[in-house]
């Protein structure tokens, strides 16, 4: 396989429209023929298994060939992919999926181009379509759509039957259309109707203030910096690297880094972010392969930061690459954590290209975090868990950012 990168998001990216994501996969292409017998990391032979008799999906096929009403009609090379899809959803893992070579290109086109759709990450949580985060600004948002909505219903097709994939497929579209989500709340007595005109979606990375208190005088400031980190994208570390160098010649004596609603990214963006925290060699992640074998990342040790007292925010749209920075700092920094419990998407995925222009992107790994806690479906548990009203956000308050506030204050004697 070639060299790659590795992408975990989570959740896929859903600016609706595939793609950033795969809020994680690592990019390659394999160069074994499909039926080469090839070993994995413990030795046992794979690809084509002793245990199993195939011999049942050929009976299955000559049986479809042979009385099928519409015999004349099969296509044989949709009836393969079909089966190669079946394979997929075999796994129970709404992250491996196998594209036919039209959803492929797209997929990997979209990857790097700009996107239209509503701005918003998607995942399965618990069997259900769930929204990890809307996007700042975008459509989504602003049709009222949040962190932890269940989407039950696309236009006229139930969700409850789809892969993540094709959930996309239905939400995404060209600007200025519009869909129309069946969605759930947890506050919610019943579901309801949201139409979202889908837009261009532009991805914001991150942004900083000194924090205002509202019992100080007009103008005056906490000497609080406030990070908002909305994505971990590939140029967020030369973004970051501005922004610490900023704070650090200031006059800031603390630090609240919100990731609330950050659906993640690249792991190597993570890796880069909490090295400004970290001393170097320290364990950030382990890629728990499943087999006894594992790869670790460590800090860089630009550690500029370790000496400024942090609070991290998190909430139900905090995944993947939000998830291990926020797993990291609190394991090894005892950083205090604020907020709700994160999203849970602790996982990696590999896109394999095919013979055919088609390929399956499956899931090939697990994330640890220092002290061993696996992310995925389990989430990041907040020290102070602070909610986060519809009152909360119809009047503008943040108490989970008043809480950040409240510790930081202490620390530094205000």
């Amino acid at each position: 396989m070639r060299n790659c990168k590795k992408y975990i998001s989570l959740p896929i990216w859903f600016i609706l429209l595939t793609a950033i994501f795969g809020l994680g996969f690592f990019v390659g292409q394999s160069s074994q023929p499909s039926v080469d017998k090839v070993e994995d990391l413990s030795g046992k032979q794979l690809g084509q298994p002793a245990l199993v008799d195939f011999s049942l999906f050929w009976d299955a096929w000559h049986l479809i060939e042979s009385k099928y009403v519409d015999r004349d009609d099969l296509n044989q090379q949709e009836m393969v992919y079909g089966a190669v899809s079946g394979l997929l959803k075999s796994l129970d893992d709404p992250y491996s999926v196998f594209m036919e070579p039209s959803e492929s290109k797209k997929f990997i086109d979209d990857m790097g181009g700009s996107f239209e759709g509503i701005g918003a990450e998607v995942g399965i949580r618990k069997g259900v379509l769930t929204i990890i985060s809307p996007l700042e600004g975008m459509p989504a948002q602003e049709a009222g759509l949040r962190a932890g909505d269940k989407i039950l219903k696309i236009d006229e097709t139930l969700s409850a039957d789809l892969t993540l994939d094709e959930a996309v497929s239905l939400i995404r579209g060209d600007k200025g259309t519009k869909v129309i989500l069946l969605v759930a709340r947890d506050n919610w007595n019943q579901a309801k109707e949201i139409e979202v005109t889908r837009g261009t979606i532009k991805i914001p990375i991150i942004e900083w203030e000194m924090l205002t208190s509202a019992g100080q005088a007009d103008g005056e400031k906490d000497n609080i910096a406030y990070i908002q980190f909305y994505h971990f994208t590939d140029n967020a570390p030369r973004e970051f690297r501005k922004v610490a160098k900023e704070i650090l010649a200031s006059s800031a004596e603390g630090l609240i880094l919100d990731v609330r609603n950050n659906p993640g990214g690249y792991l190597e963006v993570a890796v880069d972010i909490a090295s400004w925290f970290l001393p170097k060699g320290e364990l950030i992640v382990t890629e728990d392969f499943g087999n006894g074998q594992g790869n670790e990342y460590r800090s860089k040790g630009y550690n500029g930061l370790s000496e400024l007292p942090t609070v991290v925010l998190i909430n139900q749209g905090s995944a993947s690459a939000s998830e291990i920075l926020a797993g990291a700092l609190r394991d090894i920094k005892k950083i205090k954590i604020v907020g709700q419990e994160s999203f849970g998407k602790g996982s990696v995925q590999q896109l394999e290209r095919l013979k055919d222009g088609s390929s399956i992107k499956i899931t090939v790994a697990k994330w640890l975090t220092p002290a061993g806690l696996c992310i995925s479906e389990e989430g990041i548990s907040p020290d102070l868990e602070i909610e986060l009203t519809e009152e909360d956000i119809d009047e503008m308050r943040d108490p989970q950012l008043d809480k950040a506030l409240e510790i930081l204050r202490k620390v530094v004697n205000y």
